[in-house]
């Protein structure tokens, strides 16, 4: 049990200096040599781990959406919360930073993918259970929405980091949900939605109390 926790965090060392490398350097600019001196381990412990730069960026790329929120009684709030959890973490977390750094380059998307169709099927997840527990509108499009709030998600997102340094990515994020919320839900759920700008924040905070495997997978 022991020698299991220590390959947990050693793995979770090794992904969040990658996060952190990527974050700051870019992908083709980073090395696994700046890795290893970021993670403090030695290359036969990271190749344990990941047997190439490419598959540490998809590591981070599947940190990034392995914890979206807790469950919550409106599925409308979930798939809500997911995203301004995501805009709380933006500027405090390596892995989500390097999850959007990843999943921007056009170039080394190619090599190993993006977090996008991660963040759209669960999306689209959560918006069908909404549509089929009556929480959101009959028109509504549970695939089309979920692609329409990744893509915006992602331009406040940029907007956000080239102008304040992600310091307002939270209000932003929340603004884009006022917005869009109200043309897909029912007007009896609309009033019961938290859409706070610090609504991540506070889910945030429950979360780290409680310990759990939140920001980084213990397996491949």
């Amino acid at each position: 049990m022991a020698q299991q926790e220590r390959a947990v965090r050693t793995r979770r060392a090794v992904l969040e200096a990658a996060a952190t490398v990527f974050a700051e350097h870019g992908y083709s600019a980073a090395t696994v040599s700046d890795i290893l001196q970021e993670a403090g381990v030695t290359k036969g412990a990271l190749y344990f781990h990941f047997d190439s730069k490419e598959a540490l960026a998809r590591g981070v790329l599947q940190a990034q959406v392995a914890y979206a929120g807790p469950p919550q009684d409106l599925k409308v709030q979930e798939w809500v919360d997911a995203g301004l959890l995501l805009a709380h973490r933006l500027p405090r977390d390596p892995v989500v930073r390097a999850g959007a750094v990843l999943s921007s380059d056009p170039q080394g998307r190619e090599h190993y993918g993006s977090a996008w169709p991660a963040w759209i099927e669960l999306s689209a997840q959560t918006l069908a259970e909404a549509k089929d527990r009556g929480e959101i509108l009959s028109h509504v499009v549970p695939r089309q929405t979920a692609e329409l709030i990744v893509s915006c998600f992602h331009g406040v997102q940029l907007f956000s980091q080239l102008e304040s340094g992600l310091a307002d990515v939270e209000r932003r994020i929340s603004v884009l949900y006022d917005h869009v919320i109200p043309a897909i839900t029912v007007p009896a759920v609309l009033a019961r939605l938290d859409l706070a700008p610090d609504r991540g924040a506070r889910l945030y905070a429950q979360a780290v109390s409680v310990p759990q495997p939140m920001l980084v997978p213990s397996t491949n």
